[in-house]
């Protein structure tokens, strides 16, 4: 059997994206044609449970305010994964970039989060099976 890579956990991680994977109250904007759109939060939990590292916060702007923020991963020797990036368009910047501490219970999102998980797991579960 084949060791997992990086690019196994990214397909697993995009191809369990979607609308009810995404922050509940903008649920309604997710779309096939940008199925990264707030998905950042439970996305960077999920990585941090298969990889480690440190969760990272910074602010989305718009025309200089903060309307949001994005969550992403910073893995040993400063090596930074975001799975979600493209889901901001060009009026979209984010700022900054400050680790924090991952919360000991996930309140806000849980069920996303568990429904992201359990799908990651599964679908990297199958790619197991089948190497």
């Amino acid at each position: 059997m084949r060791p997992l890579l990086l690019a196994d956990i990214e397909y697993a991680v995009r191809s369990s994206w979607s609308a009810e994977t995404a922050t509940p109250e903008l649920r309604t904007q997710w779309t096939e044609d940008n199925p990264a759109r707030d998905q950042c939060g439970v996305t960077a939990m999920v990585l941090n449970d298969l990889l480690g590292g440190e969760l990272i916060r910074g602010e989305v702007h718009v025309a200089g305010e903060r309307v949001d923020y994005h969550w992403w991963n910073r893995l040993g020797a400063g090596l930074e994964i975001d799975l979600t990036r493209e889901q901001f368009g060009p009026h979209e910047t984010v700022v900054g970039g400050t680790v924090v501490p991952r919360p000991p219970e996930i309140r806000r999102l849980r069920a996303e989060y568990e429904l992201l998980r359990r799908r990651v797991l599964e679908r990297l579960e199958r790619q197991r099976a089948a190497s």
